[in-house]
C-alpha cells in the first residue's frame, strides 16, 4: 500500500539533548506504545542511565501499563495540559528538526526504510549535530581522533555531511 502515514515515536533526555530511543509503526496502539517503552528502559539499563522525569503528552495510546512500566523504573510521569504544544517544547522542537533536516528531503518506502533512516539521523544528531543549549557540541561528542586531513562522511544519501579528522 502507498501513501501511508507512519508514527514515529521519540524519547529525549531534556538535560543532554540526546535521542534516547525512537521506532515507527503504523498501527500505533497501547501495546506496541507499552513494548516501546520496556525497549527504552532496556536501552536506559544499558547506558547506565537513569530516567528521574517522563513527560508526554494525553493521546489515548499512552496507557496506563506504559506508565507503569516508567514508575517501574523510578520516574515520575506528568501529563502535558491540553492543547498545549510548547508544554513539551524540546521534543516538539526535536522533532521538527528530524523533519526538517531528513524526513521532507526523502520518500520513505515502509517501516523498515524509516527505521533505518531514524537509526542513522539519531546517531547523527546525538554524535555531530550541533545544538546551541549545549555550547554548539552534539550531546555525545566523539572524541576527535587524529591531526591528518579533513574528511567528510555522508549519510543519508549524502543529504547530511559529518567531518571528522583522518588519523
Amino acid at each position: 500500500m502507498l501513501l501511508r502515514t507512519l508514527y514515529v515515536l521519540v524519547f529525549l533526555e531534556i538535560s543532554s539533548r540526546r535521542i534516547l530511543y525512537a521506532n515507527c509503526t503504523a498501527h500505533p496502539n497501547g501495546a506496541w506504545v507499552t513494548q516501546q517503552a520496556r525497549n527504552l528502559t532496556w536501552e536506559l539499563s544499558r547506558l547506565e542511565t537513569p530516567i528521574q522525569l517522563a513527560i508526554h503528552d494525553r493521546d489515548a495510546k499512552f496507557v496506563d501499563e506504559f506508565d507503569n512500566v516508567l514508575r517501574g523504573e523510578g520516574a515520575k510521569v506528568a501529563l502535558t495540559p491540553y492543547r498545549r504544544p510548547r508544554a513539551n517544547a524540546h521534543c516538539e522542537r526535536m522533532i521538527k528538526t528530524l523533519r526538517h533536516e531528513a524526513l521532507d528531503w526523502m520518500l520513505i518506502f515502509g517501516e523498515r526504510h524509516l527505521q533505518l533512516v531514524l537509526r542513522q539521523y539519531i546517531d547523527h544528531y546525538n554524535r555531530q549535530r550541533p545544538h546551541l543549549a549545549l555550547d554548539l557540541l552534539p550531546p555525545q561528542p566523539a572524541p576527535v581522533l587524529g591531526s591528518g586531513p579533513v574528511l567528510r562522511q555522508q549519510r543519508l544519501s549524502g543529504l547530511i555531511n559529518e567531518y571528522h579528522r583522518a588519523a
